[in-house]
């Protein structure tokens, strides 16, 4: 960008004149301010379209043509391998090579009960923020296009090119004169838009509201709605930590107290057992001629170097007498415990109080579900936790501004005349219009989908170390650094790149943001649009080939020679990114509806397109790994809100600069409305997603008492948080009936001690559970 210079170089008369009839700080003063660039035309714009149109279309043509492939099973069929076994049709048909849109018609055709039964309440939430999104854009881009483009396009009297000839800078705001009345249109628009994003989001809210307290009420048993976690626990001498749970609980809550479970460290012995079991997973026998071979993948013949083993835990189970892994619990204990209580509200009650006049003692909460919970992160002290989540901000921080250096160097590729000076030997190839075209319009925003790979799995690494102990949590945790991170890299430091940074002393205070927004946002809608094609449309066709797994599976199956399906392979929904992503998208589409109108069109098409990926991917790809009761939704309502109110801040900002008071004093209001329902929402609905509702849990234990289950679920309790994967619970069960054949003296136990008691030794063969079919 080339920021304009002072008024001394080459004056212009006009100008002077001009400047010499406002008071500085004036609107008609603030042309020394304006940003003057190459702007990209339609012709670069339909270049990057062209380019990721045609990648779209073949990605998505292979894939129709992989997924019928049996060697790709494990890849595009995960969850259905893991549900049920697939017939192996390895017989040649020409139909497999074949593209075909089947799996299109049949996302379209799958109901919503269908994807509340096969992904549960968070795949569904998802499905309906694309749902929002697409009725939301639908309406946008309707009032937009038809009203609002139009007079952005004849905003202004001048001579119009033919259309690929034109700049994407008449069909924004910007192309608006000052003082027209044609304003009330992006403002009627705005109003539009706000009220009809209230409104879906209102009823949206309170339908997912309802179907989480109606899931809690319907689902199985789910243990974790009886038990909750003590953390910190106080080291008493002369007793083990799990003595002091058993004497505290005994103490304080002597009716609803059932029995406990402690945390243990990892020993080498469990370590063992672990990688026993991923060895066994691993290696798996080839039958020939009664021998058990392995086909070597250098020279590509048998070997019989190995004798192999079967496949089946249950050979290693029989093959390692338990009885003799007597491992000293009480010096692998953590300061951290399961408890177990009689009902599911006693469980409620006990997580709501201080558990001692020291905070730092004695902390409880609700436990998460047996297959969502973090085991390597239970033996975090608790006093560690407040400064671990202080270094992960700070590292946060830190990792946010290194990335605009590649943020930096994107923005450099849309200024042709800086590039060619940086670097002279481009300058022949940079007046090719092909080229000019593809650097302006296509190379920045792959550049930056490259970079912002490599987010996820940092963010991730970051929301572990914090010390979440479960999966969802840490899953949430790294959801939220993500959005963080991408509206301010993506957004924010591409749109104030061009304004802010190179003009530092341009604005003095908080004031002038919205100005500063207001001015670079229509000057940055080309990049965004391009942007929403890139890591929009060209994500997508990545997203359904599942290029990451394919490639290991090819590797696997073509050069290991390993024809099997593991289920090490399947993988869960990455919920951390692709909401983000979702809100990122809607975050521009909302700020550039009345700003730059043209981008609707092309945002739409990406939600309608990921509303079909996902689906596909929910009803074969993904497993669901724990239930997590949809609670990305209030993410998704707050960024949501947040988007509104950015937009209507901008347009006030836009208003004010197109001299239009009006407008900007009509818009006000609009804000305050927008904050007042957020408040709302946040009073009605928040609180569902935050804690338990005690009439709904005490229904549901008065039920459980009236039918005479509750005797079968305390059973079930004592087996539900293992911690080795390789054990079963009917392990869980032998040991625990081993250890209470040692109890000498029954008499005058308390209740739930025989089991307190029990819980010491099983539950030291189920460290850092993993789950044995799915990923993180």
């Amino acid at each position: 960008m080339q920021v304009a210079r002072s008024l001394s170089d080459q004056p212009s008369p006009s100008y002077k004149a001009k400047s010499n009839k406002t008071q500085p700080g004036c609107g008609r003063d603030r042309p020394v301010l304006r940003i003057q660039l190459r702007q990209m035309d339609i012709a670069a714009f339909l270049t990057s379209a062209g380019i990721n149109i045609g990648l779209c279309v073949v990605l998505f043509s292979l894939y129709s043509i992989l997924r019928k492939q049996p060697s790709n099973r494990v890849v595009y069929f995960g969850r259905r391998l893991a549900s049920v076994r697939i017939r192996n049709d390895d017989f040649f048909s020409i139909e497999r090579f074949v593209p075909s849109p089947s799996w299109i018609v049949k996302a379209w055709e799958t109901t919503e009960e269908e994807i509340l039964s096969i992904g549960g309440l968070d795949a569904l939430a998802f499905q309906r923020m694309l749902i929002f999104s697409i009725r939301i854009f639908s309406i946008a881009a309707i009032i937009c296009v038809l009203l609002v483009l139009p007079m952005n396009y004849y905003g202004k009297e001048m001579q119009h090119k033919r259309i690929p000839a034109e700049s994407l800078d008449v069909f924004t705001i910007g192309n608006v004169k000052e003082g027209s009345r044609w304003l009330w249109a992006h403002c009627l628009a705005l109003y539009v838009i706000s009220f009809g994003a209230c409104v879906l989001l209102y009823f949206e809210y309170k339908s997912i509201t309802e179907m989480r307290l109606a899931h809690v009420i319907k689902s199985p048993l789910n243990p974790s709605h009886f038990t909750i976690l003590v953390r910190s626990i106080p080291w008493s001498p002369g007793e083990s930590y799990s003595d002091s749970v058993k004497k505290f609980f005994t103490n304080y809550y002597p009716s609803s107290y059932l029995s406990h479970q402690m945390v243990y460290q990892r020993g080498i012995i469990q370590k063992l057992m672990v990688d026993a079991e991923k060895m066994c997973k691993m290696i798996i026998p080839v039958h020939i001629d009664g021998r058990s071979l392995r086909p070597c993948c250098l020279c590509a013949r048998n070997t019989t170097s190995f004798k192999m083993l079967s496949s089946e835990p249950e050979s290693v189970k029989d093959s390692v007498s338990y009885a003799d892994l007597d491992i000293p619990t009480r010096e692998n204990e953590c300061s951290a415990a399961f408890v177990f209580f009689k009902t599911r509200y006693a469980a409620v009650v006990a997580t709501q109080m201080l558990q001692s006049s020291n905070p730092m003692l004695w902390v409880t909460e609700l436990a998460p579900e047996p297959h969502d919970v973090f085991w390597s992160n239970l033996s975090i002290p608790y006093r560690q936790l407040w400064l671990r989540k202080i270094a992960i901000l700070l590292a946060a921080i830190v990792f946010m501004f290194l990335f605009l250096i590649p943020v930096t160097f994107v923005q450099g590729l849309t200024q042709l005349d800086k590039l060619s000076k940086t670097f002279p030997f481009l300058r022949g190839l940079l007046k090719k219009d092909f080229m000019s075209h593809v650097v302006t319009g296509y190379l920045p925003s792959v550049i930056l989908m490259l970079f912002l790979y490599t987010v996820p799995p940092m963010m991730m690494l970051f929301s572990s170390v914090e010390g979440h102990v479960s999966r969802s949590g840490r899953k949430r945790s790294a959801g939220l650094k993500i959005l963080y991170f991408t509206i301010w890299n993506v957004f924010f430091v591409n749109v104030l790149s061009g304004s802010i940074i190179s003009q530092l002393n341009v604005f003095s205070s908080v004031r002038d943001i919205p100005m500063e927004l207001a001015k670079a946002i229509p000057i940055q809608a080309s990049f965004f649009m391009t942007y929403v094609l890139t890591s929009g449309w060209a994500s997508l066709a990545c997203e359904v080939m599942q290029l990451f797994p394919l490639s290991i599976n090819m590797f696997k199956k073509f050069i290991l020679r390993n024809q099997e399906d593991s289920s090490d392979d399947l993988i869960s929904f990455p919920y951390h990114t692709e909401v983000p992503r979702v809100l990122l998208f809607g975050l521009i589409g909302f700020t550039c509806s009345i700003m730059a109108p043209l981008i609707l069109p092309f945002l739409l098409i990406h939600f309608f397109m990921a509303y079909l990926v996902y689906r596909n991917q929910i009803l074969n790809v993904y497993i669901p790994k724990y239930e997590g009761g949809g609670h990305f939704w209030p993410i998704f309502h707050n960024t949501t809100i947040f988007s509104l109110v950015l937009t209507q801040i901008i347009a006030i900002g836009v208003f004010g600069i197109k001299e239009s008071p009006i407008a900007s004093s009509f818009t006000f209001p609009l804000v305050i409305c927008t904050l007042l329902f957020n408040e709302y929402c946040r009073q009605r609905f928040s609180p569902v997603f935050q804690k338990d509702v005690v009439e709904v849990l005490m229904d549901m234990d008065r039920r459980d008492e009236q039918s005479g289950r509750m005797s079968e679920i305390y059973q079930q309790l004592h087996s539900a948080y293992c911690q080795i994967p390789i054990t079963s619970h009917e392990f869980c069960e032998s040991a625990q009936e081993r250890h209470r054949n040692k109890i000498q003296d029954p008499q005058g136990i308390n209740p739930g001690t025989e089991l307190s008691e029990a819980s010491e030794t099983w539950a030291v063969v189920n460290f850092g559970k993993e789950s044995p079919t799915t990923k993180n």
